[in-house]
């Protein structure tokens, strides 16, 4: 009988690949098989040390809530996916991966949500808006952010408050300058700054159904109101006091309207006019603006 050599070459070899593959798996699987417990677990968060958000210890806290904690569990009883659905269901928690090692390890790899800005509405919410516009709730961490007071409802929030935030977040004068911005109950917009005892009134921002619409005109709108207002600071301010003024009506864009501290009403105190550009701006002390000033700034309890 002739022998088939390369069949039975291609038999041997399929065998010893069989023989080795059944190997290799149950090399793998030995330590799970041998019940081979979880010794370590790593948490990585980014920007622990910077947001402030979460902490080893919270997400800890999370898994051992919810009975998921993988220490001192065998190993082929973790499901690495379990406790990653879990975690990305966490309201300060972008990203979750969490795989386990042949050492006996399981790490766990988290990316935090970024909080841009801070409500505080008149309604007593408070909250974070994060920079994809979502809501982040109250913590107990604090984090060095502009907060927004007043008459803000959510969906307002997403959708202005956010816009506002984006292009002054752009600046690092107006980043540095601005602390508080203050929604009035007809949705006119004051901005609270670090520097001078001040308010500003920008007025309303453009209202606009179509997002990429809103969003240009928001941007427009802030950065025509935010350069008239610095060159204020500049050749009005800088001049006069900081302090000289308490309210800044820069709403209109052919003239910017101050009314004096009450410090500077005084006879000596004349209405005065100083040109910025195309800008008048009337510092009469009894002029009042249109709008429903506040004499002293909010703060960030107001509310």
């Amino acid at each position: 009988m002739k022998i088939n050599w390369r069949r039975t070459t291609y038999i041997v070899l399929d065998s010893i690949l069989a023989v080795y593959l059944l190997l290799a798996i149950t090399a793998f699987n030995k330590p799970e098989d041998k019940g081979q417990l979880c010794e370590e677990v790593v948490i990585n968060i980014s920007d622990e040390s910077t947001n402030g958000f979460l902490t080893s210890d919270e997400i800890k806290r999370i898994l051992v809530d919810k009975k998921l904690y993988p220490k001192n569990q065998p190993l082929k009883f973790i499901n690495p996916r379990s406790i990653e659905e879990l975690l990305k269901v966490t309201p300060f928690v972008n990203t979750a991966q969490c795989y386990k090692t042949e050492g006996g390890k399981v790490f766990i790899e988290i990316t935090q949500r970024t909080p841009i800005i801070r409500i505080k509405s008149i309604n007593g919410e408070d909250y974070y808006i994060d920079d994809k516009g979502g809501i982040m709730p109250n913590s107990k961490y604090t984090s060095d952010l502009i907060i927004a007071t007043g008459y803000i409802t959510k969906p307002f929030a997403r959708t202005y408050i956010t816009l506002l935030i984006d292009h002054i977040m752009k600046s690092d004068f107006w980043r540095n300058q601005i602390e508080q911005i203050n929604v009035l109950q007809d949705q006119s917009i004051e901005i609270v700054p670090r520097v001078g005892d001040h308010i500003v009134l920008i007025g309303k921002l453009p209202n606009y159904r179509s997002n990429d619409r809103r969003s240009k005109e928001v941007e427009e709108f802030i950065t025509r109101k935010l350069e008239r207002l610095e060159k204020f600071y500049k050749y009005g301010l800088s001049q006069v006091g900081w302090n000289r003024y308490k309210y800044i009506n820069i709403e209109f864009d052919n003239q910017i309207i101050c009314k004096r501290n009450s410090a500077y009403n005084d006879s000596q105190h004349k209405p005065e006019a100083v040109e910025i550009e195309t800008d008048s701006v009337s510092a009469d002390s009894t002029k009042q603006s249109n709008k429903p000033a506040a004499d002293n700034k909010p703060t960030n309890n107001q509310q």
